[in-house]
């Protein structure tokens, strides 16, 4: 019988391979020929492998397993971001863009040939244990992720809500590695989050770029409006990125319509370019962009056309430099491809691919203090190992009923909760440019 689906498995390919050397010849002629028989040769050789394998492996093999790990390795050879995904994983995908999912809240991405936490999605099991931007992900469950794709990485680490998994991250700065259990947890991201600052000042915070946040933020800002502030501060920190629309709905509500925002080039030198259409901006009034080393992809697609434009100040450090585009391509079985295509360029032709975004005013925060094994690092956090629970903030401050907030984004407490510009010098260093800003407006010649 399972020699039987080896055989049809094995005519398949051969059908597709004699079906893409018609495609060859149809398509460029008679000179391309050349390459279909060079891809025929390559995929008998497969066929070949395929078949020994199935005969002489000492364990019993399904064809189905092989040519799905042979995928996987094929993809494995391009770079970090391309990927197959089973039917199942590219379901959670399309659900993981709607703003739920079930993990410990994690964006990771490949930094330095290693698996990196891109950032820790706030209010997440992560997030409270304190996992960091930076740290590198060296076993899940005590299996090393050297050799782990980052779609096998992130689906070890989720799962069903109120099961465990185990993490063991390098951080920079610490010699032993650092032990995390998590709890996994429904991770619900509201990516819209709000204040005005000394009544003056509008803050308003971006953890992805989901669906609805343009529309969300358009309400942030009408509040905004509503309040008179006169300035922005736009925070990036920490956002891993999402769907490029949202990025470009995020971008055209303070560029004014009519910009180029961001454009793509491909292999063959294509270019694809999105340009603002809206004709409902913020006023031209001073604002501020934080990003830091977990500002990736999206925020550094909106970071970078502000800064083109010259529309905002850029303040923090250099972003993560995920400027490449994955295309999502369904395949027949319900499965899918994740292919890189092309990569992403700001409005003034700068990649964003590996270099990220460097802000106009470098603000660096205070590298945290190590503890020594057996002390306390700070009051949420113990060295060596960290367990994360389920349990979330307990806040005290009484939330603003708006319309923003009935409708997705999510003011924040005015007694601090989630925001202390005490504590965060890259934030005190944003709210000191504006006040400034609005100190050299007002100044007026002698009469």
């Amino acid at each position: 019988m399972e020699q039987r689906r080896s055989r049809r498995w094995l005519y398949l390919l051969l059908m597709v391979t004699v079906a893409l050397g018609i495609g060859l010849v149809l398509e460029k002629g008679l000179e391309r020929t050349g390459h279909a028989s060079e891809t025929y040769e390559e995929l008998r050789t497969f066929s070949e492998v395929l078949t020994q394998v199935q005969k002489h492996y000492v364990d019993e093999t399904k064809v189905k397993d092989l040519v799905q790990g042979a995928i996987r390795g094929m993809l494995s050879t391009l770079d970090p971001h391309s990927a197959y995904m089973t039917p199942d994983m590219y379901k959670e995908m399309q659900v993981e863009t709607k703003g739920e999912f079930g993990g410990v809240g994690i964006q990771i991405g490949v930094k330095e040939n290693r698996l990196a936490v891109i950032s820790p999605i706030e209010g997440t099991p992560a997030h409270r244990a304190g996992i960091k931007a930076g740290d590198f992900i060296t076993k899940v469950n005590d299996e090393p992720t050297k050799d782990l794709t980052l779609m096998d990485a992130v689906q070890k680490m989720r799962g069903p809500k109120g099961t465990k998994v185990n993490l063991t991250i390098q951080r920079e700065g610490t010699t032993d590695p650092l032990a995390f259990s998590l709890v996994r947890d429904t991770i619900k991201i509201e990516s819209v989050k709000f204040k005005v600052l000394d009544n003056t000042i509008g803050y308003v915070r971006l953890t992805q770029f989901q669906e609805a946040t343009g529309r969300d933020l358009s309400r942030a800002l009408k509040h905004f409006k509503e309040q008179k502030v006169q300035g922005t501060i736009l925070d990036l920190r920490n956002n891993p990125g999402g769907l490029l629309t949202a990025a470009v709905d995020v971008s055209e509500q303070f560029v004014g319509n009519g910009k180029l925002i961001v454009y793509t080039k491909g292999r063959e030198g294509k270019k694809d370019e999105w340009f603002s259409k809206t004709k409902e901006t913020l006023e031209d009034s001073p604002m501020i962009i934080l990003v830091n080393e977990g500002s990736a992809s999206a925020s550094e697609i909106v970071a970078g056309a502000l800064q083109d434009w010259g529309r905002a100040v850029i303040v923090g450090t250099t972003s993560f430099g995920k400027g490449s585009v994955q295309t999502i391509l369904p395949l027949g079985d319900g499965s899918g491809l994740r292919l890189t295509t092309a990569k992403y360029y700001t409005p003034k032709g700068r990649s964003i691919q590996s270099t990220g975004i460097t802000p106009d005013i470098v603000v660096k925060l205070q590298a945290p203090t190590v503890a020594k094994a057996g002390e306390r690092d700070g009051k949420d956090s113990e060295p060596k190992t960290a367990k994360g629970g389920a349990t979330g903030r307990d806040s005290t401050s009484k939330p603003v009923e708006d319309s923003a907030h009935k409708n997705g984004a999510v003011p924040l407490g005015d007694a601090g909760g989630e925001i202390s510009v005490d504590d965060d010098v890259q934030l005190q260093k944003a709210v000191e440019l504006l006040k400034t800003w609005k100190i050299f407006k007002e100044l007026r010649p002698a009469a």
